[in-house]
């Protein structure tokens, strides 16, 4: 998958993701789930969740944890508008639009837990970025995050991805380009860290079903999907109908090989990385 920038997230890409945040919520449900639970098992007052697209984790910790304080930010408009639509008037919820490259807290209110679904990968210096959050955040705080592994642990992706016919006048992608997969390498992401003054930092591999289509018809709903969110989205896009009709049907025969009790589902591969500032 190509890499993502700022501007497609204050743009094209914010956009799909704000007008599908129920489907990309449903996507993530199991990861969501999981982070929660080890978020909640920390001892915090204030928290800041960066990038958090429609706000679902932040909800979810706001909710359980009234005592704390929780800021989301994010750089789309749009999926900011989402997130504070649906925290509604929570008093210890708010949503920012910013980028937390740059985010910095009001005075005497830094933030001793960093928490994040996916919301990092898409730095462009993200040495830089870390070391922001590294200086906005209050000794001893905790950094919990979850971002994909490699293509090849995520079939969601991968398998979707191969569907689409290859550009024979394209060069392969920067690994390491802001992008969903650009933390995959946990090597790279360690030094990262360690540079960006970050300590005690631990990987740990998590797997999950990440749903693509339910309800009356999961597979058409999975089709939609795929043609709105991922790697076969923006190809879809720029596709005549013909084209599009037929690798469609083929995202179709995907959907329905792996449907199971009324859901589409797709194995995927993610890193839960945790930090302390120190």
């Amino acid at each position: 998958m190509a890499g993502m920038d700022a501007q497609e997230w204050q743009g094209r890409v914010g956009k799909s993701w704000a007008h599908e945040w129920q489907r990309t919520d449903r996507s993530f449900s199991h990861l969501t789930a999981e982070l929660e639970r080890r978020i909640l098992e920390l001892e915090f007052t204030s928290a800041l969740d960066i990038g958090c697209g429609a706000g679902e984790l932040s909800l979810k910790v706001a909710k359980q944890r009234p005592a704390a304080q929780v800021i989301g930010v994010d750089v789309s408009p749009d999926l900011v508008d989402v997130a504070r639509e649906r925290a509604g008037d929570a008093p210890n919820l708010r949503f920012e639009l910013a980028d937390a490259a740059a985010w910095q807290p009001d005075a005497g209110a830094r933030p001793d837990l960093l928490m994040s679904r996916h919301g990092v990968m898409f730095f462009p210096d993200p040495v830089a970025a870390f070391a922001n959050l590294h200086a906005a955040t209050a000794s001893g705080a905790q950094m919990l995050f979850s971002c994909f592994r490699s293509v090849a642990d995520n079939p969601f992706f991968g398998e979707a991805g191969r569907l689409i016919p290859a550009d024979p006048g394209s060069s392969p992608p920067d690994p390491h380009a802001p992008g969903p997969f650009a933390f995959a390498d946990n090597a790279r992401v360690e030094r990262i860290l360690s540079e960006a003054g970050w300590r005690d930092i631990r990987f740990e591999p998590f797997d999950f079903a990440m749903i693509a289509g339910a309800g009356d018809d999961p597979i058409a709903d999975a089709v939609s999907y795929f043609s709105r969110i991922g790697p076969a989205a923006r190809a879809l896009a720029a596709m005549d109908d013909a084209a599009r009709a037929a690798v469609q049907a083929k995202l179709a025969d995907l959907a329905s090989r792996n449907l199971k009790g009324g859901v589409v589902s797709l194995g995927a591969g993610v890193w839960i990385i945790s930090a302390t500032h120190n």
